[in-house]
């Protein structure tokens, strides 16, 4: 019989509401992916981008593959039943609810995101999981986020939570009010004790592919995307202030915990995207 596959994402009209005279920030990483639910304005971004790094598609597959490897180990490892991943983005052959109920039916997750074309796709995707949940809200108002009936009633907030904010960080543009950091804090003062924190972020190495992390970055401010920050890793690392990192700590997402050896050198996108795990005492 013909038809998707469970592991596939349904196809869905794309609702009215989306503008496609603009990109937008889940339609991008789709195109990167060679994702079927992108424009022509999101694919012109990623052209931009690649121009300057022809690798550049890898960042979204580092981040892809490093959300795939975290939520195997929390799945697994950690205990943790709860996940909140704030800024979803368009479904792909693997989301996080897919992984961790694999490994544990019984997981809850609640996806997070504002943009409608994603919205519309993960209500399709999301009809016959019991435990998977969606909600429209702003990633970067966690406050408001936090008091999101759906998040309140359908996570246990006495029990460990594992919070994710992978790709995300880097797509704001509010530091002149508040900070990245401000916006992770106000999440995790939050969670209880026992909760884990992932966070993966566009990354300036400080090294001889630093001009390219750069020319990357200014090549995402002025497309019309607008968003898209590299930092370096001591900038990064505030983001975990307070938390205890996980072995081994803040390090390129192609070098957190490989599904095996890596034979080929990295190339220059590889080497600018990082993402860690860290515990809330």
């Amino acid at each position: 019989m013909s038809g998707a596959t469970p592991d596939e994402p349904v196809p869905v009209p794309v609702p009215a509401s989306v503008d496609t005279t603009k990109p937008s920030i889940a339609r991008v990483y789709d195109a990167f992916l060679n994702g079927k639910d992108n424009y022509e304005v999101d694919r012109a971004v990623v052209r931009g981008v690649q121009k300057v790094a022809p690798e550049a598609a890898d960042l979204a597959v580092e981040n892809r593959a490093f959300l795939i490897r975290v939520c195997r180990f929390l799945a697994r490892q950690t205990g943790v039943t709860q996940y909140l991943d704030c800024g979803s983005g368009l479904p792909t052959a693997e989301n996080t609810h897919q992984v961790v109920q694999r490994i544990n039916p019984e997981s809850r997750v609640v996806y997070v995101d504002n943009d409608p074309t994603v919205l519309a796709h993960s209500r399709a995707l999301l009809e016959d999981s019991e435990n998977t949940f969606f909600v429209s809200e702003d990633i970067f108002e966690p406050e408001t986020l936090l008091m999101n009936e759906v998040v309140r009633s359908e996570l246990d907030w006495n029990q460990p939570i594992a919070l994710l904010h992978l790709g995300t960080l880097h797509h704001y543009n509010g530091e002149d009010t508040r900070s990245r950091k401000d916006i992770v804090r106000a999440c995790t003062d939050a969670l209880p004790s026992g909760s884990y924190v992932a966070i993966s972020h566009f990354l300036d190495p400080e090294d001889e592919y630093s001009d390219t992390a750069r020319k990357m970055e200014d090549m995402f401010l002025h497309s019309m995307l607008g968003s898209g920050t590299f930092s370096t890793r001591d900038e990064l690392l505030e983001l975990f202030n307070g938390l205890d990192l996980v072995d081994p700590g803040l390090v390129r997402c192609a070098d957190w915990w490989p599904d095996g050896p890596q034979l080929k050198p990295l190339n220059a996108a590889q080497r600018c995207i990082a993402g860690a795990v860290a515990r809330k005492p």
